[in-house]
């Protein structure tokens, strides 16, 4: 039942170590309550299965790209996976973390399925070395 703030409380059963390592953890962090830690902790949950379980669901978020410059071409083919996949990306940053190792963070909104692709075309080319996506679900 809703109440006249618009939310809706319930209880939960945990065994006692657990309820005290997330009091350990949100403190730490600097939550201001158990609530809100509680909330995130269920919408990042909410993000993962649908992030697992969908390839229709719209997520946003970011797939994060590390790669080394010594392949020929490798730019151009990053940008050309970039460039099919223009309808959900928002932006890109490009960041030169050594001279010739590179991350790029590319913005994303759109279907699970459609950044799945995306990931797995930038993962799969020559000298990208590594392929993280964050999303959640809006």
């Amino acid at each position: 039942m809703q109440d006249k703030n618009g939310v809706v409380r319930f209880s939960v059963s945990l065994p006692p170590s657990i309820v005290e390592e997330f009091d350990e953890v949100w403190k730490s962090i600097g939550y201001e309550s158990r609530s809100k830690a509680i909330h995130d902790a269920i919408r990042a949950f909410i993000s993962e299965f649908k992030w697992a379980s969908t390839e229709t669901e719209h997520v946003a978020g970011a797939v994060l790209v590390l790669y080394y410059l010594d392949k020929p071409d490798l730019l151009e083919k990053v940008m050309s996976v970039q460039h099919k996949f223009r309808d959900i990306i928002s932006s890109t940053t490009h960041i030169h973390l050594e001279e010739d190792k590179c991350l790029e963070i590319i913005a994303v909104n759109g279907k699970v399925g459609e950044i799945k692709r995306l990931a797995e075309e930038l993962m799969a080319k020559k000298g990208v070395k590594q392929v993280k996506v964050a999303v959640v679900a809006p």
